[in-house]
């Protein structure tokens, strides 16, 4: 079967998003083959034969870049987040050849084929996608009630990896909204713009579809909790194969959680750079070899703790 799928990013994101998209490729039914859409505003022009090259290794993909002109200049940025995050909410008219289609950022890494996610049934939702975990967070609930101006009980989804029908939000002509918002200073910019616009039509995934970091934490660290809203099929499923999503830190800037999965991921691709590779891990070796003897202890302090609990 043929699954859209879209990224967008800029040229900074050109080698995290290679390796995210050999990702999908390599994770891939035999019978699936992913149609993929790149939305960017111009600058990728000398990154692209990198990422055009992945047609080389991976027969099971078809590969188009869609520029997206003056779009969202007025848009709020914050946190290093850049003008294309907010790309994803053009969806439906940039890609007009499918009612239904996913939606990913790039640093992300797939470990298991998107069919089921994909097949899922969203005809009277706009979106689906995973919660934050805001049933156990009583912070997030209370800038979900106060900041956006809903309530938590329908949900705050991540907006990084996405089921969005194209045809609903077209129907119901969201997207002039989407625009207007992206205009306001929140926080998690097109995250919250998303919860909002599409309030009480999102509809919830289990945790694999979009497992970050803090996702992580909850299914490990709370299990017991999380097992109200997750059966323990699903969550050992996203422990195992889930969607590895990085919006945090970063694993090829820095140590993170699950950044091994992004390394081995790294070293099997194509675009394995020995060199990046081996300073990379000779720069962070050094970083500990340096560290003052109160940092040494804290680190240790904070594994016996973690490892108490």
């Amino acid at each position: 079967m043929t699954i859209p799928i879209v990224f967008a990013f800029d040229k900074n994101l050109t080698m995290p998003a290679s390796i995210c998209i050999c990702s999908l490729l390599t994770n891939a039914d035999a019978d699936t083959f992913y149609d993929i859409y790149i939305l960017h505003s111009g600058d990728l022009e000398n990154s692209k034969k990198q990422l055009e090259d992945i047609q080389l290794y991976f027969s099971n993909c078809n590969i188009t870049f869609r520029i997206v002109n003056n779009e969202f200049l007025a848009a709020y940025e914050i946190r290093g987040i850049t003008i294309a995050a907010y790309y994803r909410l053009l969806i439906p008219n940039l890609i007009p050849e499918y009612d239904k289609i996913l939606y990913s950022d790039v640093d992300v890494i797939f470990r298991e084929d998107l069919s089921k996610y994909y097949n899922i049934d969203i005809t009277d939702f706009y979106l689906a996608g995973v919660d934050n975990g805001s049933a156990l967070r009583p912070q997030v609930q209370k800038y979900v009630r106060e900041t956006l101006g809903i309530d938590h009980k329908f949900g705050h989804f991540y907006s990084g990896n996405l089921v969005i029908n194209s045809k609903k939000i077209k129907e119901d002509n969201i997207i002039p909204l989407f625009r207007e918002l992206a205009k306001r200073k929140y926080h998690q910019q097109d995250m919250d713009i998303i919860n909002i616009a599409c309030y009480g039509k999102i509809k919830p995934l289990p945790p694999a579809f979009c497992l970050t970091n803090f996702l992580s934490d909850l299914l490990i660290n709370r299990r017991k909790e999380m097992l109200a809203y997750f059966s323990e099929e699903e969550i050992e499923h996203a422990l195992r194969y889930g969607t590895v999503h990085y919006n945090g830190p970063k694993p090829w800037k820095g140590f993170c959680v699950n950044y091994d999965i992004w390394w081995e991921t790294y070293r099997k691709s194509p675009f394995f750079d020995e060199k990046f590779y081996f300073e990379f891990y000779n720069r962070k070796q050094n970083e500990l070899d340096h560290l003052s003897l109160w940092k040494r202890i804290k680190i240790l302090a904070r594994f016996f703790i973690h490892g108490k609990k």
